[in-house]
Order: structure tokens, then sequence, then C-alpha cells
């Protein structure tokens, strides 16, 4: 007698599908970038989407020029600030604890419940860079949390191979992202800050042999080959050098966060990771623009 209860398999054997070199070509030739290389791709951010805490926000970014990618989707609350413990000692600053977790449906590779060494060094970023914007002396004997939910990650799902280089320097987009999110969030909470911080990312990519001439070529040397972008899609660019990501507050001119990463290739001039820090803070410009819309429809709204 056949079990009911119990899903069984086909009958016959099954093979994974087996993409061919030409269908890698064709993917890699639509995934071009499309705008230009000083403008940040579409965000759209909202405040107050969950009542019960004390602020919220959440943050969508277009996919790009990639057909099939899936953008990236931040959701940000703040629960507080609230009197700690009184077990804890006294703190004469607000003690603010950050969170930062995928879903386990955000990327291509399924994640598990727990943290991992990725999204704990995300987490200790994100701390970095908002308590220099945070006037904690103003809630001694306090703390606030903030969790932010990587619904979608940066990754190209249309891709028939997976990049293991594309979730490394997505994390940069995720960054960016959580920073920007995180700050609007604490503007709705009514925690008081010295300026909001936006989040920027740039990127130095390897430029298509297509677009460059022959005569760029013999005056540029080795700096031809090499391209600065902002707000980088790893499936738009063949390959990614190195990437910056920076925490920024526009109306006082500070950084409180800089994270550089990859290997820099030699300029004529020396100054790469000048342009490739400016870039960045060019970007978080961009970011702090929608920052101030959100924040001002929300004061429209209420």
């Amino acid at each position: 007698m056949a079990d009911r209860r119990r899903i069984n398999g086909p009958v016959g054997a099954t093979f994974a599908p087996v993409f061919s070199k030409e269908d890698r070509e064709k993917v890699a030739k639509v995934t071009e970038r499309s705008r230009p290389k000083d403008i940040i791709r579409k965000i759209y951010l909202q405040t107050g989407v969950t009542p019960s805490a004390s602020g919220s926000a959440y943050l969508e970014l277009s996919s790009g020029a990639v057909p099939g990618a899936s953008g990236l989707k931040l959701s940000c609350t703040v629960h507080g600030p609230r009197a700690l413990p009184r077990s804890m000692p006294f703190s004469p600053h607000l003690i603010l604890s950050t969170h930062v977790k995928y879903a386990p449906f955000a990327t291509k590779e399924r994640r598990g419940y727990q943290r991992d060494t990725s999204e704990r060094d995300l987490a200790i970023h994100l701390e970095t860079s908002l308590r220099g914007a945070i006037l904690g002396d103003r809630w001694p004997k306090s703390g606030v949390d903030i969790v932010v939910s990587v619904i979608e990650a940066d990754q190209d799902r249309s891709a028939p191979q997976q990049n293991p280089d594309e979730e490394l320097w997505g994390m940069m987009n995720v960054l960016s992202g959580c920073i920007t999110v995180a700050s609007a969030a604490l503007a709705d909470a009514g925690i008081d800050c010295v300026d909001t911080v936006a989040g920027g990312v740039a990127a130095v990519v390897e430029r298509p042999r297509s677009s460059v001439s022959s005569s760029e070529e013999a005056a540029e040397g080795e700096a031809s080959s090499t391209l600065v972008v902002v707000d980088p899609v790893p499936a738009e660019h063949g390959k990614i050098v190195a990437a910056c990501c920076v925490a920024y507050l526009p109306n006082r001119d500070e950084v409180t966060n800089l994270w550089l990463k990859g290997d820099l290739p030699p300029s004529q001039d020396g100054t790469l990771h000048l342009q490739l820090v400016d870039k960045a803070l060019h970007a978080a410009r961009q970011a702090d623009q929608v920052i101030a819309a959100a924040l001002k429809e929300s004061a429209g709204e209420a």
C-alpha cells in the first residue's frame, strides 16, 4: 500500500540545466551600465512604516539596467530611547546598539537564522557611522536599539552562474543603504542628531575596451583601463577593482565612517584613492537629498 503522506520524487533521473558559453556572453552584453558614472540609482524612501516602533523607515533601490536583478530593499526600526536595567552601571551617554540581519531569502544562497561574520561587520560599521551624529549626552543611562532587515540584496538573479565577488562588493551597497535608512528612522523617532547621516559608495571598475580608443590608451596609459563610478552594481561591471563606502554629514562636512576595500591600480598622479573618496562623498550628497525630501514629506503629512 502506498504512503499517501509522502511526496515521491520523479521516477526517471533528472539533470541540472547546463548553460553554454554563448548564454553567459549574452547576459554579459545586456548587463552594461546605462546611467552616467556620477549619478546614483533612484531611491524610494519612506518613514513611519512600523507604527509599533519609535521610528522606522523603508528604503528601496532600483535594480539599474540589469534585467531580472533584485535591487536593494531595507527596512529599519528604532526602539527607544528607553531606560536601561538597574543592574547595568551608570552611563552618562546614550548606549547605541545596532543589529543588521539578512532575510533567509535575501540572497541567492539561503541565509541562516543566526548572524554570521559579515552581518556582524555591517552592524559594527553602522554603529560607528551613527555614533558620531547622535547627541548621546541628552539621554543618560538610556539605550536605543536600531534593527535593519535586509529584505533583498543587490544581486543578479538572472545570471546562470553565481559570481563569488558579487556578494563581497554588494556589501558596500548594503552598508550605504543601512546608513541612509537608519538616519531617516532616527529622525522619525525624534532622536536629536547634529546632522543627517547619508551613505555613499564609489568604485574603481575596469573600463570596457570597446569604449576606449587607441589615442586615449596612448595618452593615459594604464589609467585608461579603469574608471571611477558612483553607486556600482556588481552585475553591471565586468570587474570591480576597489570600492569605498562613506558615512557623511553634509551640513557639517564631516565623515563619520570610511570603509575602503580592494587593490587600487597605480596612477600617474597618485591621487586615485582621493578621487575614489570624493566620488563616494558625491554619492552621499545625492542620498542626503532623498532623506531631506522624505522627512519633509512625512512632516507635511503629520
